[in-house]
């Protein structure tokens, strides 16, 4: 039997973008307030380079924003963890102790650690795969995708 899942992730909470498209829409009003019009922005304003280097920091961070995908893949091997660019996991079936489907809780997002199930690498929600190690290490896989995910695991775990 073929087990096979794929789920990637990425930002799209609407008010996350909204707050970076806010950011991003600053940074160019005031590049062209100062560096264009040549009026100061602000009271105290900064240097050019120093709001042509914040511009750079505010539209890499929206970037790197951009950039960040979780993915998710299962198949024969085992299950493959990517937090893009971040963190890659390999765990074999036999490196498996358990693995269950959990509402962990709105933790944040990101890589959050010390929750109940141990390190919590999360996008968006509060469910996720709940993976415990041979070895004792446990993390949560977050996703969107927690039935088709729970059908698959159980079928691994019964086969």
């Amino acid at each position: 039997m073929k087990i096979q899942f794929v789920e990637k992730q990425k930002f799209t909470q609407w008010w996350i973008w909204l707050i970076l498209i806010g950011l991003g829409l600053f940074t160019v009003f005031g590049i062209v307030k100062q560096l264009i019009l040549k009026e100061p922005f602000g009271d105290k304003p900064m240097s050019n380079i120093g709001i042509i280097i914040f511009s750079i920091f505010i539209f890499g961070f929206i970037y790197f924003t951009y950039y960040i995908t979780l993915i998710t893949q299962i198949n024969n091997d085992g299950i493959k963890m990517r937090f893009v660019p971040f963190i890659k996991k390999e765990i074999k079936w036999n490196e498996l102790k358990s693995a269950k489907i959990v509402n962990y809780g709105f933790v944040g997002y990101g890589i959050r650690l010390g929750s109940t199930y141990g390190t919590v690498y999360n996008i968006n929600g509060n469910k996720g795969l709940a993976l415990e190690l041979t070895n004792g290490k446990k993390f949560v896989i977050g996703t969107q995708k927690h039935n088709e995910l729970k059908d698959v695991i159980e079928k691994y775990l019964v086969s």
